[in-house]
């Protein structure tokens, strides 16, 4: 999708795109990075945390939540976040990039805020997000068990490993991938790297326009690409085949051959 920035078009937006995808009778709905709003470069902290909500029950998320019931679909949807000061006046103006899976009912089964904030190539995100501190364990969804992970996070091969080693069939990373020089060429090479390296699915939602570079992608556990969306919005669907992790990684048995007797000799000297 193309966001704008305002929130309530990108909500009504979102709405309209669930209920086109409840009509094809899918079962889950992946929304990229930013699909409140779009916070273009000049915008300052405060001005997107005047924006931004809580991740229970904010207008934003609540809409989705009763949509997701209403449609008995589930949902992957991505908010700013404003983080709770406990009662102390707030002076950090800065806000979370958090995904949340929505189930069938319209409960949240998680919500992930984004681990490593994209301080390279020119960009700050720092000014304006504060990052998580912890990885999610990944939860069961009908088409497996989904890990959340987010945009920049695909650079960091070791939290998708650990989201697989935590039983995840499924990266799910929705994103908002900024141009620029080879940017399409590591977007491409990175997802299918997570793909095969750890023999899951990886659904990886991403903008399109403003600043964003598009090619919204489902890699399959084997690295075959089985959707590229280019710069097209719109609702594209995949059928999601969890024998087809189970196979993979009964024939290319990555997870079994490590030798984590050796690894655990070299990586507590790293830092």
């Amino acid at each position: 999708m193309k966001s704008s920035t305002i929130k309530s078009e990108n909500l009504k937006l979102s709405v309209d795109y669930i209920q086109q995808a409840a009509k094809k009778k899918v079962e889950l709905v992946c929304f990229p990075e930013f699909q409140m709003v779009y916070s273009p470069p000049e915008q300052t902290a405060k001005e997107l945390s005047t924006i931004a909500e809580n991740a229970i029950n904010g207008n934003f998320i609540s809409t989705l939540r009763k949509e997701a019931k209403r449609h008995r679909i589930k949902v992957i949807a991505t908010i700013y976040e404003n983080m709770d000061t406990k009662g102390k006046k707030k002076i950090d103006h800065r806000v979370s990039d958090t995904a949340i899976i929505i189930s069938d009912r319209g409960d949240e089964l998680s919500i992930y805020r984004k681990l490593h904030l994209y301080d390279a190539l020119g960009f700050k995100e720092s000014t304006k997000l504060i990052g998580g501190d912890k990885i999610e364990r990944p939860v069961k969804v009908g088409i497996g068990k989904i890990g959340l992970e987010i945009c920049y996070d695909i650079r960091f091969p070791e939290m998708s490993r650990i989201l697989t080693l935590d039983g995840a069939d499924v990266l799910a990373i929705p994103s908002g991938w900024v141009q620029g020089i080879m940017k399409e060429e590591h977007w491409q090479i990175m997802l299918k790297a997570r793909a095969i390296e750890n023999g899951c699915y990886v659904i990886a939602p991403d903008q399109v326009g403003n600043i964003f570079s598009g090619r919204s992608m489902v890699i399959d556990p084997f690295g075959i690409t089985l959707l590229d969306m280019g710069n097209k919005e719109g609702v594209e669907v995949v059928e999601i085949d969890r024998d087809r992790v189970e196979s993979v990684r009964k024939t290319l048995p990555l997870l079994k051959n490590r030798r984590t007797d050796v690894y655990a000799d070299h990586t507590s000297s790293f830092s």
